[in-house]
Order: C-alpha cells, then structure tokens, then sequence
C-alpha cells in the first residue's frame, strides 16, 4: 500500500458513525446499576478530597508565609505582626501605670526579652544581648551605651530582688527599648 492509499483509507472513516454506533450499545444491567451506584460515591469522595485540602492549607502557615505576610507587608510598607508588637508594647508599658515597683520590674524585664526576641528574628548574630546590640549600626541606633546600661539595669533586676526602681527611671529604660524598636521600623 502506498501513501496515498492509506490516507484515502483513514479519510474514509467516519468517527461520527463509529462513535454513534458505540453509544447505542446497549451496557449490561448490572454495569448500569454499579456505575449507577459508583458516580455518586466517587463524586462525594472527590468532593471530600477537595474540602480536605483547602481545611488543610488553611489551617497550617504554609498560606500565610507564603502570601498572607508578604501582601500584608506590600499594602502597609510595614513588618508583618507590627501591630502584635505594638499592642504588646502598649502593654509592657501600661505597667508603669501601675505605681508598684514589682510592676516596675517586670515591665523592664519583658522589654528587654521583646527587644532580644526582635534583634534574632531581624537577623542580629550574638549569642548574648550585649553582642546583638554591638552588631547593631550606628545608622540604626546611635547611643548603644544607654542600650546597654538599660539591659544591665534588667541585670540587676533580675540578680538583686531588692533593687530599687522608681517610676521616672522605668520610663527611662523603657523609652531607650522603645527608640531601639523604632529605628528598627518595628513600632
């Protein structure tokens, strides 16, 4: 057979007969009733699968750190959480508020933590606070010094449970974590 020959052959087919022809065949009565009976199951199973999935990226990060934060990020020019960090802040220093020195100390021992936790997670290397704050810039923040009396004033707190504390000092200490967060861009 040459060339010709068979595309005459194959042109002389017609799918629409072929196809009209398998259609009226009849299926067996009980391939209807098992098709019949399996559509609906795996319709409803695939539908399950598809409900597990978007439960599943929903309730694990991988959505959010994905494109949630960016987004949020793009929209707000500020750092995803910022307004955590804030309410959290306006929470350490609602203590001062409070007039008792245990208040007191407390509100400076979670700024210091607040400002450690910041400085890692915005890639400042140290093992100690004391190194973080030496890799800090001079362009972020230029009085390091205060920083650190601050962070030994938490020192203190923590070694010496009779170290006093008065109201004006706590601001103090508080407003030097506070410049640090800001020049951050995280408040």
């Amino acid at each position: 057979m040459e060339p010709k020959d068979i595309i005459s052959y194959i042109e002389s087919f017609e799918p629409q007969v072929i196809f009209a022809q398998v259609a009226q065949t009849e299926m067996p009565l009980v391939m209807q009733q098992i098709l019949g009976i399996a559509k609906p199951i795996f319709w409803a199973f695939s539908l399950f699968l598809i409900l597990w999935l978007v439960f599943l990226i929903a309730k694990t990060d991988w959505l959010r750190l994905r494109y949630v934060e960016n987004i949020v990020q793009f929209l707000t020019f500020k750092p995803y959480g910022v307004k955590r960090l804030t309410k959290q802040w306006d929470r350490i220093f609602k203590k001062i508020d409070t007039g008792r020195e245990t208040e007191y100390k407390l509100a400076v021992i979670e700024a210091d933590s607040l400002l450690d936790e910041m400085l890692k997670k915005s890639g400042y290397s140290g093992k100690t606070f004391e190194e973080k704050v030496k890799n800090l810039s001079p362009m972020i923040f230029k009085d390091k010094e205060q920083l650190l009396k601050a962070h030994k004033n938490r020192n203190y707190i923590i070694a010496d449970p009779d170290f006093k504390l008065e109201a004006e000092q706590t601001k103090k200490i508080l407003e030097t974590y506070r410049s640090v967060l800001i020049s951050l861009g995280l408040l």
